[in-house]
């Protein structure tokens, strides 16, 4: 007999969903909280796009009061507690994970060997073996130390050595070692990842079971579509099975969206504990990230939030609808509005050229302190000294 599914209220669903995202407190104030937020998300996703200040720094100075990007690069470069690698794009992830990354590795060794795409973009693969006898020879080193004026035809203008670089990093031979700025610095593998995480060699099997039952974890309750998008590490395929097998350990649910509508999904056992106990968000607005974990799924957010986003930085200007670079504003468990806003380094300022409510929110006063508020904190995530609002 098949296990009657549980019903999720919209408001039951949205309070579930931002307690596993990190969002249903005020955000702390101890460098400290630094590995285990990322650790309680997943990943971090990692963006060179500066508008206030880059994502992963964003991302995590809206869970951690009291966040500096040095705290970051000291756990990355220095205590080597995180990595960086792919998930569904370019990430911060904790360097306990890595073994499962395997799996990823061995994937794209096997596309590198049997697809045209980056036997193409190399030219010749001697390139690899020079690039990794060089930085084996001399240590981290940037792209930008290979003397190699030719491109690869990439949409990035990379020289055949970056596109060596990048092979290498994800098939796993080499690791990012650090940023210099934004700049990658590449080493061996072996040189970056502790002993224990590069040596350990997971089980396909252990890798299917973590990666489905530890994505859940951090959803609260997923589709298994959604299971398999999180770290983008495991197919739908391996996902579904995954579930058929584990049956009847999870929590079917029916999740009430924004509109009242319902979609099935799973959960594991201890949602209705979660259910009981997920904190109500504080009273407090956030201008979050746009590539914020919480509202990377766009399908998810209309339908559980109601709120339609589209980063538009792929948009050609006169046909954007908001603007380029625009931010979600979350008040408590609602998202609000949008503001477009820049931080200007010249003027120390945090330029706000527009925000926009969405319909049928109240606009109070207490409405424009907490709106006042978020604004004042993005512009000490950018690290100017006051907001400028346009006309």
């Amino acid at each position: 007999m098949s296990r009657a599914a549980l019903a999720l209220r919209n408001a039951d669903a949205r309070r579930i969903f931002l307690h596993a995202h990190g969002l249903s407190h005020a955000p702390h104030a101890h460098d400290g909280d630094v590995l285990r937020t990322i650790r309680a998300l997943g990943f971090v996703q990692v963006d060179s796009i500066q508008t206030v200040a880059r994502a992963h720094h964003h991302i995590l100075h809206s869970r951690i009061g009291g966040y500096v990007p040095a705290h970051l690069a000291r756990l990355h470069a220095e205590e080597r507690a995180v990595f960086e690698h792919w998930t569904h794009d370019a990430s911060v992830i904790p360097t306990e994970f890595y073994p499962h990354w395997k799996m990823r590795f061995a994937r794209a060794k096997a596309k590198a060997r049997d697809g045209a795409w980056w036997t193409e973009r190399l030219g010749s693969r001697r390139i690899l073996k020079r690039v990794l006898d060089r930085i084996a020879a001399e240590g981290p080193l940037p792209a930008r130390a290979f003397e190699d004026p030719g491109t690869s035809g990439e949409m990035w203008g990379w020289s055949r050595s970056k596109t060596a670089l990048e092979m290498l990093w994800h098939t796993g031979a080499l690791a990012i070692a650090r940023r210099d700025g934004f700049e990658k610095i590449y080493d061996l593998a072996e040189r970056v990842i502790p002993a224990e995480s590069f040596a350990a060699r997971p089980s396909k099997a252990a890798t299917v079971e973590w990666a489905c039952r530890s994505a859940l974890e951090r959803l609260g309750f997923a589709s298994l579509r959604e299971i398999a998008n999180f770290w983008a590490l495991v197919p739908f395929e391996e996902v579904a099975a995954w579930a058929a097998r584990n049956a009847r350990r999870l929590v079917p649910v029916r999740v009430e969206g924004a509109d009242g509508a319902h979609t099935a999904a799973l959960a594991l056992p201890g949602i209705e504990a979660e259910r009981d106990t997920a904190p109500e968000p504080p009273a407090i607005m956030r201008a979050i990230s746009p590539f914020d974990p919480a509202i990377r799924d766009r399908r998810r957010l209309k339908r559980l939030f109601g709120f339609d986003y589209t980063i538009e930085i792929f948009v050609p200007e006169a046909k954007r609808k908001f603007g380029y670079y625009v931010y979600p504003l979350l008040d408590g468990a609602r998202l609000v509005g949008r503001v477009d806003a820049k931080a200007d380094r010249a003027a120390n300022a945090l330029a706000v050229r527009k925000v926009w409510t969405e319909a049928g929110i109240v606009q109070d006063a207490a409405f424009k302190a907490r709106r006042g508020a978020a604004l004042a904190d993005l512009a000490r995530i950018g690290a100017v000294a006051r907001v400028e609002q346009g006309s």
